[in-house]
């Protein structure tokens, strides 16, 4: 190529990227891009919504490579010259503990326009717990609070030197113990610099397979660890530069094992009231500590959490991540032995946002591969891929040839354990939380599970009843059924309404809410034998509900067919993991509500063969709510 065609060449590349870039997906209708950016045009009065910003705090950058390097310790610059606050540190023993936390020391630290220093040499002598002036490094957790006090993010830093210090490559998230089979699991975790990390276990060695394409290393981690025995306890060791981090973890059993088999399950741990670890940047971090250190002391073989881990409801992909981080590290420790699987919830929105907070619109951010919460959900955690892959192809796709909507990866899928199943599904897929403005800008309702998702679930459900080895099912689902306190004017029910459903470029689906409802009632009571209950949340209370046919569940005066139920279905709502509460409501089918409770809750299913039991136990207070038989 000549030298004088590469500024045209480049010309074309820039021009493309552009063009590709302000595209409006076809699934949205009244949004358009000009010179100054994204907005909406209402199509009647014709008033136009610029797109507007959550104002950002300190980036997820700032907040994890703060640390520089100091004579008298580190030095955090958190690079925002307008931030003032407070630093609070302490070291993290790792030695001889299990779950290792900071143990946070005497003093803090003002951080005056945006820096702060930690003196590392002043915690020496009898404050020096972790033996870093005879080895010559050490682990530092760290916890930064604005200058009102409140909690926004807990970090930590390896480092080297007895003087000068200086940061030294750290697995500052994880390692997490990822989906169990009978003969491997997945450990991941990240770095703060490019490393080449293994993994120990029984004297063998794993590295990750992308080491053969890049040996400078990465800061994403993802180790392979195989050949291993079903239902063995092994412990491991994670090996990154200087940092060593022990953990554990159980294979599970071979599949169609009628061994016993115990899990919990909790949602909805967004910021709660009270201060202090009740609200770090999204997290209620205090009941989620409480409920990953139960779980444990429970023996759970896994745990599953459905949807509503943070606040969410960001403009910003940047935010969205923070808050991830600060949820996953009040679980982090525990995570280290006990395999974890999490499933979407409506405060996992991340959103194109128009006008302000009185009239605006609020759709899933675009463009879907990069930006939207599905994408952004799935790169902060590893989950099963064996979920449909979007909903293209539908009958409402606009253009069956390109990709018009985000993709069902890592947010919709089922796993296997013992002689259980678990399929996750996304009530929140696609999700438009402007719900009024719909018709007018299109997306999906909060409750709706959208016709490819509805198909695959008949699918899964199908292949799992008739699969010998598997006895026992359990549907998750973010949004209730059925609520009972706090969500009647939405989830499935709408207050009766039957209107609420997906708009794709202008046009609504065949199939309201209710109906679609009845629809997936039909798939896992009709068509299941196996499918013991719904594992739901959303609403910030504990429930057992007893769906049967009997049960009044249709608005007055009711248009369409009704479902006929040819057996019961338990309804297990846990949504209190910390988020505000909400009370009972009175709605047609209240009276089959056959427990409500407003403490804290974690859910633990028993599984013994052809037998299942409930026990509810409040995190906080380790009272036991109920106990109960299910099958």
């Amino acid at each position: 190529m000549k030298a004088t065609q590469l500024p045209f060449v480049l010309l074309i590349i820039f021009l493309a990227f552009e063009t590709s870039a302000q595209n409006v997906p076809l699934v949205y209708s009244n949004i358009f891009h000009d010179e100054t950016g994204y907005y909406f045009l209402h199509p009647e009065s014709g008033d136009r919504l610029e797109e507007v910003n959550t104002p950002a705090g300190l980036s997820y950058e700032q907040l994890v490579h703060a640390a520089v390097k100091a004579d008298e310790g580190l030095l955090f610059d958190f690079r925002d010259s307008s931030f003032h606050g407070t630093l609070y540190y302490g070291f993290i023993v790792t030695d001889q503990v299990r779950y290792p936390q900071p143990v946070w020391f005497r003093n803090a630290e003002k951080v005056q326009h945006g820096k702060a220093l930690v003196r590392i040499n002043q915690m020496k002598g009898r404050y020096d717990i972790i033996g870093w002036q005879k080895n010559g490094k050490g682990l530092l957790g760290y916890r930064l609070a604005d200058e009102t006090g409140k909690l926004i993010y807990d970090g930590r830093i390896a480092f080297t030197g007895t003087g000068p210090f200086e940061p030294a490559t750290t697995v500052y998230e994880g390692p997490f113990v990822q989906l169990p089979g009978s003969d491997a699991v997945t450990i991941t975790f990240r770095t703060n610099f490019p490393a080449s990390p293994q993994i120990m276990v029984n004297g063998n060695v794993y590295q990750e397979q992308s080491m053969m394409m890049n040996p400078m290393g990465n800061k994403e981690h993802s180790i392979r660890v195989d050949r291993l025995i079903a239902e063995t306890e092994y412990e491991y060791e994670l090996i990154v530069g200087d940092q060593l981090i022990r953990g554990s973890f159980k294979t599970a059993p071979a599949k169609g094992s009628r061994r016993p088999v115990r899990f919990g399950y909790a949602s909805d741990s967004r910021e709660g009231k009270g201060g202090g670890e009740r609200s770090i940047r999204g997290v209620n971090v205090y009941i989620m500590k409480k409920i990953a250190a139960l779980a444990n002391q429970q023996s759970v073989d896994f745990w599953q959490f459905t949807g509503d881990l943070i606040n969410g409801y960001s403009t910003s992909t940047d935010e969205t991540r923070v808050q991830f981080a600060n949820w996953k590290r009040a679980v982090e420790p525990f995570w280290h032995h006990v395999p974890l699987v999490v499933g979407m919830g409506n405060h996992e929105s991340v959103i194109t946002a128009f006008g302000d907070t009185r009239r605006g619109v609020a759709i899933d951010k675009f463009p879907f591969s990069g930006n939207s919460a599905e994408r952004i959900f799935g790169s902060e955690f590893i989950l099963p891929v064996n979920g449909p892959l979007s909903e293209d192809g539908a009958i409402y796709d606009p253009d069956p040839e390109a990709t018009d909507f985000p993709s069902y990866k890592e947010n919709v899928f089922y796993y296997t354990y013992a002689n259980m199943a678990m399929v996750v599904l996304n009530s929140n897929y696609w999700y438009a939380p402007s719900e009024q403005m719909i018709p007018l800008t299109g997306g999906n309702p909060h409750g709706y599970v959208m016709d490819n998702q509805l198909q695959w679930l008949r699918e899964t459900i199908s292949m799992l009843e008739a699969d010998k080895d598997i006895d026992h099912i359990f549907v998750t689902i973010h949004t209730p059924v059925f609520p009972n306190g706090g969500h009647a004017g939405d989830d499935m029910w709408y207050h009766g309404n039957n209107d609420i459903r997906p708009y794709i470029a202008g046009i609504p689906v065949e199939k309201g809410i209710i109906e679609r409802r009845d629809e997936i009632l039909d798939i896992i009571v009709n068509n299941s034998k196996k499918t013991l209950a719904l594992l739901t949340g959303d609403e910030h209370n504990y429930s057992r509900l007893l769906i049967n046919d009997d049960m009044p569940r249709y608005p007055e005066h009711w248009p369409h067919q009704k479902v006929k139920l040819s057996r019961p279905l338990w309804q297990i709502t846990n949504g209190s993991a910390g988020a505000p509460y909400y009370g009972k409501e009175e709605l047609p089918w209240s009276d089959n509500v056959q427990f409500f409770s407003l403490q804290y809750a974690l859910v633990f299913i028993d599984i013994e063969a052809d037998n299942v039991w409930l026990k509810v136990t409040n995190p906080d207070t380790l009272e036991e709510i109920e106990t109960i038989k299910l099958r």
